[in-house]
């Protein structure tokens, strides 16, 4: 696979290794920008209208000021010219950080969004169905938040970075989170789906999952095919009596879960909604 070179930056295309922030920058010392991760695939971003709609919402919610030129057409043609210049032209998984620049929490702010761009390459195994079946367990030291800024990919990710630490350190693949209530809300890089009696179900946003742009998709594509969908509660009672589970994401779309603590589950459904779901944006 070719090692990415370049990344994009305000404009500008530099070297990978290239020092980009001052210490006062305010997305290292507080957090404050948001980040999109996408699948490049066949020279376009899969599901790309549903990822510039959440890129753009987020960029009002967190109060930036984009100026004239900042446009989807902009950030679109920046990850075309990326990922020909890091030669990723098949398969790739692309980020986007936005941030905000310089300053104290109570300083005098500039709102216009800082943007960078890297890409790297993906391993064709990305567009199958995982083979070995996940092992997760709930994560109980980190509690998510459920608020207006829950469902946002914010740079403030202290809580799935430690949460994906202890699943490496327990030899887990993935670990789940819950909320102040005690329900589940998402797992460190994915949303969560359990299924039981016919019923799919997720965690609602009000619940403080990550709005993921692939559980969106998902649920669309669920509902117009007259699949029983319930997104409310779910709690780590229910994830362990479910039959089965699986995890969705941009990179992977889909995949399905073998274990989650000493509860394990099937793969009767998964293979068929993936098959259903998300072989189509491969074609």
């Amino acid at each position: 696979m070719v090692v990415p070179q370049f990344l994009f930056s305000d404009g500008k295309f530099l070297k990978q290794d290239k020092l980009l922030i001052s210490p006062n920058n305010r997305s290292f010392r507080y957090g404050d920008g948001f980040f999109e991760t996408m699948k490049w695939f066949k020279r376009k971003i899969q599901l790309e209208q549903l990822h510039l709609e959440r890129l753009f919402s987020t960029l009002a919610t967190l109060k930036f000021k984009p100026p004239a030129y900042f446009t989807a057409e902009y950030i679109v043609n920046a990850v075309n010219e990326l990922v020909a210049k890091n030669q990723h032209h098949q398969l790739a998984r692309v980020r986007i950080t936005i941030y905000r620049g310089d300053g104290g929490i109570y300083d005098e702010q500039n709102h216009v969004p800082h943007l960078l761009i890297q890409t790297w390459p993906l391993n064709e195994m990305n567009n199958r169905l995982n083979e070995n079946g996940l092992e997760i367990d709930i994560y109980a030291a980190a509690v998510k938040q459920a608020d207006h800024f829950s469902l946002l990919k914010t740079n403030n990710y202290l809580g799935y970075a430690m949460a994906a630490l202890w699943a490496k350190e327990q030899h887990l693949n993935d670990a789940v989170l819950l909320n102040s209530q005690g329900n589940i809300a998402d797992a460190t890089i994915a949303n969560i789906f359990v299924v039981s009696n016919g019923t799919i179900s997720t965690p609602a946003l009000s619940e403080g999952p990550v709005s993921g742009v692939m559980r969106k998709y998902v649920l669309k594509q669920l509902r117009e095919r007259g699949y029983e969908i319930n997104e409310g509660v779910v709690t780590p009672s229910d994830l362990l009596n479910a039959s089965e589970v699986f995890l969705t994401n941009a990179i992977y779309g889909m995949r399905w879960v073998k274990q989650c603590g000493k509860t394990a589950y099937s793969n009767q459904l998964v293979p068929h909604l993936y098959k259903e779901i998300i072989t189509p944006l491969f074609v």
